[in-house]
């Protein structure tokens, strides 16, 4: 287990489904290493992607970080989110479905109806 949290940050952003931002004080840190490499969210500022290490096993930037959003982001400066494609996640016992297109970081649940960016066809949402 990497992670468990009643305390999720839940990021919205249009034609998304959710982003959980999870609290690093609830993260196994231990597990995750920095990820070469960054990005820029226009609308977060720069992100750090980490990899999740355990022994041998690795998945290299599974998840990622704003330790210095922009303004109106610092609700997820001290949380870590993660990709769910691979990786086994839930919410409420349920499990998660991954964003489709490989980039984004939506978390779809259950009860959540798309479409959503990421399928064919989306990319000018």
């Amino acid at each position: 287990e990497v992670v468990r949290t009643s305390r999720a940050v839940l990021l919205l952003e249009t034609s998304h489904p959710p982003t959980f931002y999870l609290p690093w004080s609830d993260v196994a840190r231990h597990l995750l290493q920095p990820a070469a490499g960054g990005s820029v969210c226009e609308w977060k500022g720069p992100a750090k992607y980490w990899t999740l290490a355990d022994g041998s096993r690795r998945l290299p930037k599974v998840a990622w970080s704003y330790p210095d959003p922009m303004p109106g982001a610092e609700p997820i400066s001290d949380c870590v989110a993660f990709y769910a494609e691979r990786l086994q996640c839930t919410v409420g016992g349920e499990a998660v479905r991954p964003q489709p297109g490989g980039v984004y970081g939506g978390w779809i649940t259950p009860e959540l109806v798309g479409p959503f960016k990421g399928v064919v066809g989306s990319s000018g949402w």
